[in-house]
């Protein structure tokens, strides 16, 4: 028997969801341009995205969980506080992307979801199958969640609710339990001849609207990328050391989000924004865990994160950053030796032709 889709939504709100949608257990209706995307190599070296077993679960959701018929979509805000201008621009200082401000989102959503499937389970008075996947499962999860009517993929690829903004994190339930009703997909683009988001990239990330290509992006380059960045991408890539807010900030529907009401995703202090440069260069792995453990920058560890640092400092330019750099030389990481001396070349030649 089919279970309310109404009970479902007000239950996802008991549990703090902000969106909930349902969707059927189709293919994803963007499937082929996410094929297409990954035969232009735009994943970067995000090799896991074209493995077969993967690229065989986004044809078929029966491959992840057999008999399935529905998607539970729910969205989550994170934007918490307007944080001034002077501490962002700070070149001294390196930023973090806001849904990193706070706990690891991870760890929020995903007991929720579980809550949430158990709570189906109990009042469906069914024995149903579920999977909970927040981030990390085979699934377009921004083409599902536009499918469930939680938003519209804007031209930076982002999913935006037309009273919501785009500030905000997505969890599904996949499950074999049939729902009374499904939500009517949200396939129009409201985006009209805006181009705010592609203009605004520092890196020219966005070849054509709609498409990202992460080998440019700074998000790729400072998380998932793991090896050397390319130097000729350094120099673009400003005090951004974790992730990157540029094409979320400058999109006009970001007037109507709202500070989130969940507390976990506020930072506990201005350091967790925007710390010192000078102060990520001289972590070791003791303050890293210390100072990030159940961040999502702890996804990263120390070695990406300044290296990162690195690169943000030789934008900087500033002499305070040599001391700790030249330190840097001589680290065990072959990664950061060698992007600790891009900074000081970068430096040392901007104040030799000063």
């Amino acid at each position: 028997m089919a279970f309310s889709t109404e009970l479902l939504r007000a239950q996802a709100r008991a549990l703090g969801f902000n969106l909930i949608g349902a969707t059927r257990a189709e293919p994803s209706p963007t499937l082929d341009a996410y094929f297409r995307w990954i035969d232009a190599g735009m994943h970067g070296a995000m090799a896991y995205m074209a493995r077969p077993d993967r690229q065989e679960r986004r044809r078929d959701l029966n491959v992840i969980l057999p008999g399935v018929r529905s998607l539970v979509v729910v969205g989550l805000d994170y934007r918490t506080l307007g944080v001034p201008h002077n501490v962002l621009a700070d070149p001294s200082r390196g930023r973090i992307a806001s849904y990193a401000w706070g706990l690891d989102y991870h760890d929020i959503l995903t007991p929720r979801l579980e809550a949430l499937a158990h709570w189906l389970r109990d009042h469906s008075r069914q024995t149903i199958s579920h999977r909970v996947y927040v981030d990390t499962g085979a699934v377009l999860e921004r083409s599902h969640a536009s499918a469930a009517g939680l938003g519209f993929t804007g031209k930076n690829t982002m999913l935006i609710h037309p009273r919501r903004g785009s500030f905000f994190f997505l969890g599904e339930i996949l499950t074999d339990l049939e729902f009374d009703s499904y939500d009517t997909p949200h396939r129009v683009t409201m985006c009209g001849s805006c181009t705010r988001c592609l203009t605004a990239c520092p890196t020219d990330a966005f070849p054509q609207p709609y498409v990202l290509d992460a080998r440019r992006c700074v998000s790729y380059l400072t998380i998932e990328h793991k090896g050397a960045i390319d130097p000729e991408l350094r120099p673009l890539m400003g005090n951004w050391v974790f992730g990157c807010d540029v094409c979320q900030e400058v999109c006009p529907f970001q007037r109507f989000s709202l500070p989130t009401a969940e507390r976990a995703f506020y930072p506990v202090n201005e350091d967790r924004i925007a710390p010192r440069l000078v102060d990520l260069l001289a972590l070791d792995d003791a303050t890293f865990h210390r100072q990030y453990y159940g961040s999502p920058v702890y996804r990263i560890r120390r070695e990406r994160l300044v290296r990162n640092a690195c690169v943000a400092a030789g934008n900087w330019g500033h002499l305070d950053a040599l001391t700790p750099l030249a330190r840097l030389l001589h680290d065990p990481s072959a990664l950061i030796r060698e992007h600790a001396a891009w900074a000081l070349d970068e430096i040392r030649t901007r104040h030799r032709h000063a």
